[in-house]
């Protein structure tokens, strides 16, 4: 060991700050009625930006709306250049906040008819693929969202289904992986693959998650849309938690929370590192309310009158100016699910929603199970930022990660052992090798994508060496 020692030397680096991602929905229409631009974005609060949505057609990715996303004029844009529109603005965010990645959102509610066949095939796949690759490239963004709502069973009324969903996707998912990745090697950066699934036990148990994992970057998680006018009875839209006294009766509706969401994933095998719960940035009306209970868990006839945008949905921020303990509204806060709600009995109106208390609660949670961050739908709902500023200085604000203790290393043979402590929180290490420690790092870096506290590498060749292993 003495002589080991006189060779290499073994140092253990803290992370700054424990990163998580927040990643924004922003819809193409969103330039039309709700005039919330894609300039008008927080770019500096985000890590990545969905643009919701591309169409399937012919079993290739195309535009979802020509005039948005590419001829839309900007202020400074001019008649004769191509691209304009959300695309050109996309890529000019990028420009300005090197931290932000944008990819394309491909389905959605509207737009998933078409998924089934797209996947269902070896040359139907292959195709697919492809058109994913050729839109990244042609339009700069840094990867695919899959937003096929959804596979097996369920969605809206056009939605193609078979038994085989589930295994078609993954076949389709390890197409476009190989896809992007040839992309990747032709302009030299990596793209991503990531999926926006359900939250209900009946379609993650459809998905066949180990084998997603391996191919895809992230879960976008839906945890909201839980309750609303289909429901027997008012309920939470996004609750964090469930609640024993709800009235459902189902054995899965239990699990309608974002708690048990999320660690139904973690069940069926996909890492946490992997998982962003998804956050409601609106809320959802519930109409002719019975007056008992300030409104929870009680019949309804329908969605409230009054929305934003249409009958039952109302933006963040039009509750907040205008609903919020105010125009005979009042707010009440839930203390088992930690969402709130507001209730009219003069309108007979029940609103569930979230607001900056409950997006911290969340956020919160999301640290303590060591989740990869947070997701939400959508940005312009919250016009004016506070739930965005709540999940970017809640997650700004979480505890550093320690630096590894006791990195020690021993040879066998060809090999170099190392070994370290465990650090609470961490998720992955990086252990790699420099000549200086001042300099990049260089010979050969080893991400372990799990909490390994052990690794081995080749002995190196004469010459001091510094180890360095760092907790992420």
């Amino acid at each position: 060991m003495r002589s080991l020692l006189s060779k290499f030397l073994l140092l253990c680096c803290p992370l700054a700050a424990a990163a998580y991602s927040v990643v924004g929905y922003y819809p193409s229409w969103a330039i039309y009625a709700r005039n919330y631009l894609v300039t008008d974005i927080p770019a500096d609060r985000l890590t990545h930006i969905n643009y919701a949505f591309a169409n399937i057609a012919n079993g290739e990715v195309v535009l979802g709306d020509t005039y948005a996303d590419t001829e839309f004029s900007y202020p400074g844009d001019t008649w004769n250049e191509f691209p304009r529109g959300n695309f050109k603005q996309l890529n000019r965010l990028k420009s300005m906040y090197p931290q932000l990645k944008t990819l394309i959102s491909v389905g959605g509610w509207t737009w998933s008819a078409n998924f089934s066949d797209a996947a269902a095939t070896p040359e139907a796949r292959e195709t697919f693929a492809n058109s994913c690759a050729s839109f990244v490239a042609l339009w700069g963004f840094d990867g695919v969202d899959l937003d096929w709502e959804y596979p097996v069973f369920g969605g809206n009324w056009d939605v193609e289904h078979r038994p085989e969903d589930g295994a078609n996707f993954t076949l389709l998912c390890n197409r476009i992986r190989v896809k992007l990745d040839s992309l990747a090697l032709i302009n030299g950066r990596p793209y991503l693959l990531t999926l926006a699934v359900s939250a209900s036990g009946a379609h993650i148990d459809d998905l066949e998650l180990p084998q997603l994992a391996e191919v895809v970057d992230f879960f976008n998680v839906m945890t909201y849309d839980f309750q609303g006018a289909w429901s027997a009875y008012t309920g939470f839209n996004a609750p964090l938690h469930a609640d024993p006294a709800d009235p459902f009766s189902e054995p899965e509706h239990t699990t309608f929370n974002l708690h048990a969401a999320m660690q139904n994933y973690v069940t069926d095998g996909v890492p946490r590192e992997k998982l962003h719960a998804g956050l409601a940035f609106y809320g959802k009306g519930f109409g002719n309310v019975a007056d008992a209970n300030n409104g929870l868990y009680q019949t309804f006839s329908g969605p409230s009158p009054n929305g934003t945008w249409e009958p039952g949905v109302f933006d963040y921020s039009h509750l907040a100016e205008s609903f919020v303990n105010q125009n005979g509204y009042t707010r009440y806060f839930h203390p088992l699910t930690r969402v709130p709600y507001l209730h009219n009995p003069t309108a007979n109106i029940f609103i569930s929603y979230d607001d900056t208390v409950s997006i911290a609660e969340k956020c919160d949670y999301i640290i303590a199970e060591e989740f990869g961050g947070a997701m939400f739908w959508e940005l312009s709902g919250d016009r004016n930022g506070e739930l965005l500023n709540t999940v970017y200085q809640t997650f700004a604000n979480a505890p550093d990660i320690a630096a590894p203790q006791a990195l020690t290393a021993i040879t066998n043979g060809d090999s170099l052992y190392f070994r370290w402590l465990s650090v609470p929180g961490a998720t992955q290490y990086t252990l790699w090798s420099s000549a200086d420690a001042l300099a990049p790092p260089q010979n050969y870096t080893l991400e372990l994508t799990t909490a390994n506290t052990q690794a081995a590498l080749p002995v190196p060749g004469d010459g001091m060496k510094l180890f360095f292993v760092r907790a992420e």
